[in-house]
This record gives structure tokens, C-alpha cells and sequence, in this order.
């Protein structure tokens, strides 16, 4: 999706956003400046702002010296852009931080300080994702140990190889 030029409003606070162009990205960020310093992202910024290593001095020049009102993050919030309802999802699989997403359009919309916070969760997204593969392989181990200890206590000669398999594939 291109980058949204509509100004929009914030989903937290209800105040109008401001545009902040990032030159080194060539995009609109939209961030909310005089109400909640939330930050939106259309479909597939955020990814250019997540990492340590990526420039981030705009965004924290536009909120730099400013006092923003506290909003109820429990709160269910419609997106800016399309105003699709944002679902609350973690940040990453440490569960610590949650964002907004639209499963409409693909924007993000984050909490004030929350960029900086996820950002300091990993140095990099080659990291982020090897932490999920460590997660996904624990959980995937525990199932197919505990898929063994079953096939362990049945008549194995009643059950061919594809059986096993199949069962394996679809946990029956």
C-alpha cells in the first residue's frame, strides 16, 4: 500500500496527526505530535525503523522536549488509515510490548516510546527471528516427544510408516 497522504487521525488520543517526511526512507510517518505521541505506520514502514542500526533521529527530533496525555492502551482502537479495528499483537515472542495492527490495510500504530522500546529488545531482526525459531523448535520438540511416548504405547506392527507420519503431521 502507498504511503497515505490523508491526514489522519490518532487512534489512541483523537488528535490530527502530523506528517513527518523521512528522507532517508522517502516516506510519511505519521506521528502524534500534539496529543499522545503515538506513531502510525502504513502497510510495511515499520519494518524500515525497527532495527537498531536504522535511523530513527526524525521521529525523535518531532517528539524530543514534548509532554504527551496518557491514553488507556486497553482500549480498542480503529485505524487512521482505513478504519479497519486494530488488533492488539506483541511486538515480539518475549511478550513484553504490544502494538496495533490492522489485519485491513497492514498499518501499525505504537504507543509513545514504544518504537524505542522495541528496538532495544534485539540488535537486529536476524536476532528477533532466531529467538521465534528457538520458541518454535521447544514447542515442536515437547509435541513430537510427547507424540513418541504415545506411538510408544501402541502395538506398533497395526501401523505402517505413512500412518505414523500422517499422525505425526496432523497430531492424531
Amino acid at each position: 500500500m502507498a504511503d497515505t497522504q490523508k491526514t489522519l487521525t490518532c487512534p489512541a488520543c483523537g488528535k490530527l496527526m502530523e506528517k513527518v517526511f523521512i528522507p532517508s526512507e522517502g516516506i510519511n510517518l505519521d506521528i502524534c505530535t500534539e496529543g499522545c505521541g503515538g506513531i502510525y505506520f502504513d502497510n510495511r514502514e515499520f519494518k524500515e525503523f525497527d532495527e537498531q542500526n536504522e535511523d530513527i533521529s526524525k521521529i525523535l527530533e518531532k517528539l524530543e522536549g514534548k509532554t504527551f496525555v496518557k491514553v488507556d492502551e486497553t482500549q480498542t482502537r480503529h485505524c487512521p488509515n482505513c478504519g479497519g479495528i486494530m488488533v492488539k499483537n506483541h511486538s515480539s515472542i518475549k511478550q513484553e510490548i504490544q502494538m496495533d495492527d490492522c489485519y485491513n490495510c497492514g498499518g501499525k500504530f505504537l504507543d509513545n516510546a514504544e518504537l524505542v522500546k522495541i528496538r532495544e529488545e534485539y540488535d537486529s531482526n536476524t536476532e528477533r527471528d532466531a529467538d521465534i525459531l528457538r520458541h518454535v523448535y521447544k514447542q515442536v520438540g515437547c509435541e513430537l516427544a510427547e507424540q513418541e511416548r504415545r506411538y510408544s504405547e501402541i502395538d506398533q506392527t497395526k501401523y505402517s510408516y505413512v500412518r505414523k507420519l500422517f499422525g505425526l503431521l496432523t497430531g492424531l
